[in-house]
């Protein structure tokens, strides 16, 4: 079970989308829901900038916590107004990404919004945060409501290493799940990763954590991650799980690469683990 979940909290709008989906995560688990906002920038690195310890403006830095502050005690009544029982609010004097990997160690789950073009939403983060932090990341899309996250879960399977940390990272959530279908998209071209009969291994595995999955096969030319929205799409899915860069960064940034994809498009939250 998940039972400290960390959420991204900043002053965008599109807050609210990936509040609700922690909220809901929460009260799922019984977990207790840490708000984590920052300065941007910690003391030292802003009197750097600014010239000085002593001449630096502190009414400016003042102003930068004064902002998280305000943030966090949005955060803290809208948390309540889910529903959330167990709330605590962090402010970090830090750039974001720093901020949400170190606090990232002591939690189960990290929350973030999906990269929406917003000015106020931290480019790249959740990528960072799966490729250099130790914990699963939740992207959210601006468009989720309300809707159960994992009675319904399509799970991106290719026999990597990535995807089998997404898998055991998400287990709280498939264990629960009523249907989970592991998607493997032209698993001959990998067929040294799979045996025989595509995803049966897998299937068995998560058969006996009491997970009740079905594998679906697509054999298509569309890229592989719009394989696994359409399939997403097709059953209703309310979460994708699956393994963060599972190519070089280089094929990844070449090629447009699954997690790219997903990450700039998926219409639900997607489970990221590296």
């Amino acid at each position: 079970m998940y039972k400290t979940i960390i959420v991204h909290v900043d002053e965008s709008p599109l807050l609210d989308a990936r509040l609700r989906a922690a909220a809901w995560l929460a009260n799922s688990h019984e977990a207790h829901l840490v708000g984590c906002a920052a300065t941007g920038m910690s003391w030292p690195a802003y009197a750097m900038l600014t010239g000085s310890m002593a001449g630096a403006p502190v009414e400016e830095f003042d102003s930068l916590r004064s902002t998280a502050r305000a943030s966090l005690q949005r955060f803290a009544a809208r948390a309540g107004q889910l529903g959330v029982a167990s709330v605590e609010e962090r402010l970090v004097e830090d750039e974001n990404r720093d901020a949400l990997l170190l606090q990232a160690r002591y939690a189960d789950l990290v929350v973030t919004g999906q990269d929406a073009g917003d000015a106020a939403t931290v480019r790249g983060l959740p990528q960072y945060l799966a490729m250099h932090g130790v914990r699963p990341v939740l992207t959210v899309p601006p468009s989720y409501g309300d809707a159960p996250i994992a009675d319904s879960v399509v799970i991106g399977w290719d026999g990597s290493a990535q995807a089998i940390r997404a898998i055991g990272a998400a287990m709280p959530l498939l264990a629960r799940a009523g249907a989970v279908r592991l998607a493997l998209v032209n698993p001959d071209l990998e067929s040294g990763l799979h045996g025989e009969e595509p995803g049966a291994d897998m299937a068995l595995y998560l058969a006996r954590h009491g997970v009740r999955v079905e594998v679906v096969v697509e054999r298509t030319g569309a890229p592989v991650g719009e394989a696994l929205l359409g399939v997403a799409q097709a059953c209703g899915a309310g979460l994708l799980v699956t393994g963060a860069f599972g190519h070089s960064r280089y094929r990844e940034i070449v090629l447009g690469g699954v997690t790219r994809l997903l990450l700039d498009r998926a219409p639900l939250p997607v489970l990221l683990a590296h």
